[in-house]
């Protein structure tokens, strides 16, 4: 009775567009199978107007209309994912009609039933509705890395500047942490498409060029810093990264801020002994070409280490043995891409101590 086309739609090669062939070639395999009334959902996340293009595929072969295309964006984060569709802030359904809207608020009613979390609207407000959430999490994310690099400048403390601003409940604390860069599969990938749609519909996209600008350079950070502290000469030295997921909680590597900064020590003749909890796999795969040391365990990566460089914010980093690290590493030199820790309280430790958006 219903159908999920739930396909990837990365971004193709050359372009900043979405690549609709799964998406496509789902719709030509149904327009032969569809002999009675159906749902035809989209969940992937799809340019606006992609479901009349499925509806014109499938009605090649139809031409008695049997079914409705509608849309249904999904908003799993990586590494909830179930628990996101098992309780979720909301339910997003596009349709032209009363009967396909009537069949999704049945679908959905046993996870909308406490709270009426179920929100319809005509099918192309669904598609942008996608894009326009993932684009304004970047913006947040883009712009608080704007403010820590102007803090730096100033001599100002984006922890504190945070802190502030997060106070304002206009505002909130969600996605305002300084850091490296955001990465993965939908922000980079929906920004970049986004920008792309408003472009072939005659509108230039000047924020959002904006914040991929930003977020393009902010991987570019924990270089500089490196380069702050030991020149751009690395021969003879060695770093330990701490983290190479684009965030905790997945394996995923895709658009990672730890493959710039890898590449750029490397490059630039330096040594890189490099720890995850999950995604030492994919990194071999995103980092094939390029001599890295991959060790089992966040200490492994210390021995007679310059300096260590947490990417990635797993919890396991949160409360290591700083004496233990002492020992281990040939500088007590501590790069936090993450603003993890205190400066105080590092430097206690006897480390010289770099964040983000503090001079």
């Amino acid at each position: 009775d219903i159908i999920f086309i739930c396909v990837g739609t990365p971004t193709k090669k050359n372009s900043n567009s979405a690549d609709l062939k799964y998406v496509f070639s789902v719709a030509n395999e149904l327009k032969k199978m569809i002999s009675k009334y159906k749902v035809i959902v989209t969940k992937s996340t799809v340019p606006v107007t992609t479901g009349d293009k499925i509806e014109k595929i499938i009605l090649k072969k139809n031409k008695r209309k049997k079914f409705d295309v509608i849309s249904n964006p999904e908003f799993l984060r990586e590494g909830s994912a179930i628990d996101d569709f098992m309780r979720p802030d909301r339910v997003v359904v596009g349709a032209d009609n009363n009967e396909s809207m009537r069949v999704m608020r049945e679908l959905y009613a046993p996870f909308t039933f406490n709270h009426d979390r179920f929100i319809g609207m005509d099918i192309r407000s669904a598609e942008m509705t996608k894009y326009a959430a993932n684009a304004m999490l970047a913006t947040k994310i883009s712009f608080i890395n704007e403010m820590a690099n102007i803090c730096e400048h100033v001599g100002a403390d984006i922890n504190q500047v945070r802190i502030g601003i997060g106070s304002d409940k206009r505002i909130g604390y969600q996605f305002i942490y300084p850091g490296c860069g955001y990465g993965g599969s939908c922000f980079p990938k929906d920004v970049k498409a986004l920008i792309n749609i408003a472009y072939n519909s005659g509108y230039a996209a000047q924020l959002i060029s904006s914040v991929e600008k930003v977020n393009n350079d902010q991987k570019n950070i924990l270089f500089k810093k490196v380069v702050q502290k030991f020149g751009k000469d690395l021969n003879g030295k060695r770093f330990a990264i701490w983290g190479l997921s684009f965030k905790p909680g997945t394996d995923d590597m895709r658009e990672a801020p730890s493959i710039n900064l890898i590449n750029s020590i490397v490059e630039n003749g330096g040594e890189v002994y490099a720890y995850d909890p999950k995604a030492l796999e994919q990194a071999r795969y995103y980092l094939k070409d390029i001599d890295v040391n991959y060790c089992s365990d966040k200490y492994s990566t210390l021995k007679n280490a310059d300096a260590v460089i947490l990417v990635t914010e797993w919890k396991e980093f949160r409360s290591p043995d700083f004496n233990k690290m002492s020992d281990l590493m040939s500088q007590q030199v501590f790069i936090d891409g993450r603003n993890q820790f205190s400066k105080d309280q590092i430097e206690r430790k006897g480390f010289e101590y770099f964040q983000i958006g503090v001079k």
